[in-house]
């Protein structure tokens, strides 16, 4: 019995897809493409949205009953088994269905628009829901908005894809579904917006910011409709600047600036580490588990996206953080709490790492907003103690999320509006101004990329702030390359090179070794002053005419090409795989395919 009611759900849920499809594509059939794409903003930001919802309800579900229990405990036990159990599931769930792997980090948006097309696998509409859920969900120390932008982009590129919207269409859905994600995250529409503009989409024109912001407003109402505001990271009290302290605030963004080179390096070396200690997966995802356990046993705050925690400090009795921790019975000293508060910020770093490297998905983004605020707590309870001034310790508790933001991501702009919003005004624009500059100089002087894109800025797949440079990413050298002239050995005669040339339009021959090894190349200019001197053909060696080639490997990206043809000033490279000759790659195909590109790279 019960096995025919879940088919029927399951028939009828399927009948209902087919139903709203259908009515779509009628819609699609009857309205202007811009009408449509109005539509599908709303659509994608809805889907996202839902996404979100069902992510933080998890996670705070999970976070309330672990606080229960070891309200009862009175030491944060519960807190540090259910990262255990949560990294091994999500490690399960990955190896058994998932085909073994998961891409993690907003920098596959990127890739997929640099190098896809804007086509994202269908399976990243579910599996970071799922994986993270049981990652963060269930205390990993790890936030959910890398995840969360990810489903959201999923959603809009296999939207785009399931109506057959072109590629300017397709990465413009993808931008409104992570701008939805964000701004339902936060209820921060203009923050969802900033994100998708200036972290995942670096060139849109002013037309392509109203579905962006159809989107991210669907996404903010849509929250606001379902999640509750205690659910969600956001400030009730007014905060306000005061001019005496800029000096205070200039402090806090030059620490904050090398603390995101910190935070960015100790992160990467970690999660390396602890990925490559064993093949064994279960064994590795233990091991790095169990370190992250004995962390947040130390530190309880550090189980999960931390909020609550940021909350707590934001509040007018921050002390409450060393409850149910080994120091709650010094709760009153005012030194017990700067060096737990600093000593967390500190330890955040490695148990992120530990977190993502043992098998957990999740993104960096909320710890971030975790270990700037702790920063800016410390720093400002330390002035305060050491009787400098009567610093407002909320503002740089609040002002500080917004520096390690802007100095991780690179993205000062996200991270002003990001926390202008979720304090509810701009009272505190001019402070979250200067530090976001001040950090994000620092750490773009000490990190040339961001910390999400960081391992693989450097290989030529995403988007950067060079914009002939993101034209280059999206040509596929091995595509260009062509295997239509003629090669010759060392073994052949002169007789035999002006035999190809005159019967060929080849301008040059490559000379190959009997392993097809490039040897060099024989240039039609070399050989014209003998090609009519029937003497000169038969004595002159092959050998005299050979001169040295330029030679590429075929995994070379499209920048490499482009600055040997620069630097050598060549019209034709010779490309090589596994040491033997394939072919060859012309400059002007190069060119032709970066005017194409360039048409079409900007988004409208």
């Amino acid at each position: 019995m019960k096995l025919i009611n879940k088919r029927r759900i399951k028939y009828y849920l399927h009948q209902s897809f087919k139903y709203a499809e259908g009515i779509l594509f009628f819609l699609k059939s009857i309205l202007s493409e811009r009408q449509f794409m109005y539509l599908s903003c709303v659509i994608v930001g809805a889907s996202s949205a839902i996404a979100v919802i069902i992510l933080k309800y998890f996670a705070h579900t999970v976070l309330e009953f672990a606080t229960y229990i070891d309200n009862i405990s009175h030491l944060p036990y519960t807190n540090s088994i259910l990262p255990i159990i949560g990294i091994l599931l999500t490690v399960f769930v990955i190896k058994k269905f998932l085909n073994g792997s998961i891409e993690k980090g907003t920098y596959q948006i990127m890739i997929a628009v640099a190098k896809k097309s804007g086509i994202m696998p269908r399976k990243q509409m579910y599996s970071q829901i799922i994986t993270s859920s049981l990652t963060v969900g269930m205390g990993g120390s790890l936030g959910l908005e890398s995840p969360i932008a990810i489903t959201g982009a999923a959603f809009g590129s296999n939207y785009a894809q399931n109506y057959k919207l072109n590629y300017k269409d397709r990465t413009l859905l993808l931008a409104c579904g992570v701008a939805a994600g964000i701004s339902a995250a936060f209820n921060a529409p203009i923050a969802g917006v900033l994100f998708a503009i200036e972290i995942i989409i670096v060139d849109l024109s002013v037309t392509a910011f109203i579905p962006i912001m159809i989107a991210s407003a669907t996404g903010t109402i849509v929250s606001n409709l379902i999640i509750k505001e205690d659910i969600l990271l956001s400030f009730k009290n007014q905060l306000v600047f005061d001019t005496g302290n800029t000096f205070y605030y200039v402090l806090l963004g030059i620490l904050s600036g090398f603390f995101c080179v910190y935070h960015a390096r100790m992160f990467r070396k970690t999660e390396k580490y602890i990925s490559k200690w064993s093949n064994h997966i279960y064994r590795r995802a233990l091991f790095g588990a169990c370190l992250l356990a004995c962390l947040i046993f130390l530190f309880p705050t550090l189980f999960g996206e931390g909020y609550n925690s940021i909350k707590i400090l934001t509040s007018d009795t921050p002390q409450d953080i060393l409850n149910n921790t080994l120091l709650s019975g010094f709760s009153s000293s005012e030194w017990v709490l700067l060096l737990f508060v600093a000593g967390a910020a500190l330890v955040k770093t490695f148990a992120v790492g530990l977190t993502m490297g043992s098998g957990g998905n999740g993104g960096n983004f909320a710890p971030s907003l975790f270990v700037g605020s702790y920063l800016g707590f410390a720093l400002s309870k330390l002035l305060v103690m050491m009787g400098m001034k009567d610093i407002p310790i909320q503002n740089f508790t609040v002002v500080g999320m917004a520096a390690v933001i802007s100095g991780l991501f690179h993205a000062p702009l996200t991270a002003i509006f990001l926390i202008a919003e979720i304090t509810g005004g701009y009272g505190l624009m001019v402070p979250l101004l200067i530090v976001s500059s001040i950090s994000f100089a620092i750490s773009k002087h000490m990190e040339k990329y961001s910390m999400d894109i960081k391992s693989i800025a450097t290989s030529g797949l995403v988007f950067t702030s060079d914009k002939d440079f993101n034209i280059l990413t999206t040509i596929n050298p091995q595509n260009l390359i062509k295997d239509d002239i003629k090669t010759l050995t060392t073994a052949h005669q002169t007789s035999d090179i002006v035999s190809v040339f005159s019967s060929t339009n080849q301008t040059f021959i490559p000379i190959l070794d009997s392993e097809e090894k490039v040897i060099g190349i024989i240039q039609l200019d070399k050989v014209r002053p003998i090609i009519f001197s029937t003497f000169q053909t038969k004595f002159t060696p092959i050998n005299d005419l050979i001169e040295p080639a330029v030679v590429m490997s075929y995994q070379d990206s499209t920048k490499i090409f482009m600055d040997a043809f620069d630097s050598n000033k060549l019209s034709f490279l010779i490309v090589q795989k596994d040491k033997k000759y394939i072919g060859y790659i012309a400059k002007s195909d190069l060119m032709d395919n970066y005017r194409r590109n360039l048409k079409s790279y900007r988004i409208d």
